[in-house]
């Protein structure tokens, strides 16, 4: 039997005279039910981002989750995976917190040695930003993600890799796409013993000579096409780790 642990009230469905209802049924309520109680569905964003869907809204399933209505504060625990529009985390504890004006911040872990993961497709674009790392932090009044120890971003383009950066701290700001590496300890292996900051980044396919594609006689020459979009830039100017 699922243990749940509440601090809000719960639809019939959940109530302990119903326990034949399938766990499957149970858990999609769930997930509906609890973002809905939490006032959560406006989504993660509170405010508009580049690549944000501030309508869409966020559903997160777990094994088991404790909710504090007091402190606005909810624990989400086992196999923990959230989704908002083209948005996912995965995860084994995501720590959900909102103030008082409604701005939401999370924290997300793996397992014990394991890391936690976020993907992401860039708007109107043919590419995912995917990334890993110990801990995972969000704050939507700002809109940046913060990967802490391990962390390894990545982008793929048509389903293959094209840059990464690993390092101790990485922080995306997502509303504007920009994004900061640094190293440390945390970010020592057998290969990279002083932990520095690494990056692989792929060369742009150039298009072969000669490739204008002709127009035949009364026809209106093709519109150009559209030039791929700039890579992710890294910024010196995000708040460095505290």
């Amino acid at each position: 039997m699922l243990a749940m642990a509440y601090a809000i009230s719960v639809p019939r469905p959940f109530c302990a005279s119903n326990r034949l209802m399938p766990l499957r049924q149970v858990l999609a309520r769930l997930t509906l039910s609890a973002a809905l109680a939490l006032g959560l569905a406006p989504g993660l964003h509170a405010q508009p981002a580049q690549g944000a869907q501030p309508a869409q809204p966020m559903l997160i399933e777990a094994d088991a989750l404790n909710h504090d209505q007091a402190g606005m504060v909810s624990v989400f625990t086992g196999n923990v995976v959230i989704t908002q529009g083209t948005l996912l985390l995965r995860g084994q504890r995501a720590e959900l917190r909102q103030d008082a004006q409604g701005n939401q911040s999370g924290v997300l872990q793996g397992a014990a040695g394991q890391r936690a993961f976020f993907r992401q497709q860039r708007p109107g674009l043919n590419e995912l930003l995917e990334g890993e790392a110990l801990r995972i932090e969000y704050d939507s009044a700002t809109g940046v993600l913060r990967l802490i120890d391990q962390a390894v971003l990545r982008r793929l383009r048509a389903g293959a890799l094209s840059d990464q950066a690993s390092g101790s701290l990485i922080v995306i700001n997502r509303q504007t796409e920009r994004f900061s590496v640094e190293g440390g300890t945390a970010a020592r292996t057998p290969e990279n013993p002083l932990g520095r900051v690494r990056a692989v980044i792929t060369p742009r396919p150039e298009a072969p000579p000669g490739a204008t594609p002709a127009t035949a006689p009364g026809t209106t020459p093709a519109t150009a096409p559209r030039a791929p979009a700039p890579p992710l830039q890294p910024s010196p100017q995000l708040e460095p780790r505290r």
